[in-house]
């Protein structure tokens, strides 16, 4: 128990001083701790990668994450949080706790967790992967654009739907960083908009332009229970609507479910996000016009890489501009078997613990 306490204490004070430091301070910090690695690496180096939610989109990170594990020789920690921000949280205090050599997270909720990713940065190293926090002090980011991926969602779903429409938008949450880009994204894309990421609609406000009407955006906090009943809710209530769209995996995953359920398939279409196995069917079916996909996969191995890289003083694996980037792709019909046949083959290989051929 007293030790409990001092490492509470510990923790505390570590806090206090990390949120009164500046974040480009705190960069340089970190790089010169990779010239020290450079001098006396850390061999082997334990490395951890955090996710913002549990899914299957993550289970495909952490085989990702393992693999490079295996293939470079370094120890690797998977945590999913699953309460929301508080558990994020406490996580990533516990890898520092611990004395974890660098740590790749998913920031739930950047504009509120500068402290956190503070604390991060002055006792390891911090990257981030899928959802980016730009002000935080991160050494860079891995993943995608998601304002271009989001724009991706929703060209498909204007291509889907040329005459317009009533069209619903399904997510998680808009607090993320790569949630309040690529909710922006689809919105631009549906309604064939110039490309503009610093572009912000309201998401709680409905939007009619050019023949399309967005008659709302549901959050579920990644509460499957309630994502569904948002679906059924919302397609009871507009039963004029011609299309909805899933902006996290599990969102489509269940939009497939009920549409299948309330037997409406073609009549309500589904612009999808990320690579469930429903969703692939649902292409393969018909009903589904397609998905945007990340490569969870590669978000995982890469950020192991980048971190261990760090551990032994390598600075060349950080780009210029801070960003590592992995972009998105359209999954349709005639792509849906050879991409589900690869990412069977990246999971086989993640299990094996070896990099994807």
């Amino acid at each position: 128990m007293i030790q409990g306490l001092i490492s509470a204490m510990l923790l505390a004070s570590v806090a206090v001083g990390a949120s009164g430091v500046p974040a480009q301070d705190l960069v340089a910090a970190q790089r010169a701790r990779i010239a020290e690695r450079a001098k006396s690496p850390r061999n082997p180096a334990h490395v951890a990668f955090v996710s913002n939610g549990v899914a299957d989109f993550w289970t495909i990170a952490k085989a990702g994450a393992l693999a490079a594990g295996k293939q470079l020789g370094c120890k690797v920690t998977v945590e999913f949080p699953g309460a929301g921000l508080s558990d994020q949280k406490r996580m990533l205090e516990d890898l520092v706790t611990r004395g974890i050599d660098g740590i790749s997270v998913s920031p739930i909720d950047p504009a509120n967790q500068g402290e956190v990713l503070s604390l991060v940065a002055e006792r390891s190293f911090l990257i981030t992967n899928d959802s980016d926090a730009p002000k935080s002090p991160r050494l860079c980011y891995v993943g995608m654009d998601n304002y271009a991926a989001g724009r991706l969602c929703g060209e498909l779903a204007r291509e889907g739907l040329p005459k317009g429409g009533k069209v619903a938008i399904f997510i998680g949450r808009l607090e993320q960083d790569n949630a309040r880009r690529r909710w922006q994204g689809f919105v631009d894309g549906l309604l064939g908009r110039t490309n503009d990421p610093s572009r912000a609609d309201d998401p709680t406000k409905p939007i009619t332009e050019g023949g399309y009407a967005i008659v709302g955006t549901w959050t579920d906090s990644f509460d499957r229970a309630k994502a569904k009943a948002n679906i059924e809710d919302v397609m009871i209530r507009h039963p004029d609507l011609a299309l909805v769209t899933g902006l996290f995996e599990y969102n489509s995953t269940l939009a497939v479910e009920v549409i299948r359920q309330s037997g409406k398939q073609g009549k309500v279409l589904l612009a999808a996000f990320d690579e469930g196995a429903d969703v692939i069917a649902g292409i393969r079916d018909g009903y589904v016009l397609g998905t945007v996909v990340q490569d969870p996969f590669m978000y995982g191995f890469e950020s192991v890489r980048i971190l261990q890289a760090l551990n032994r003083g390598d600075a060349a694996v950080l780009p210029k501009d801070g960003i590592v980037s992995i972009p998105g792709r359209v999954i349709r019909k005639d792509t849906a078997d050879a991409f589900w046949k690869d990412l069977k083959a990246k999971l086989e290989a993640g299990k094996a613990g070896r990099a994807p051929a």
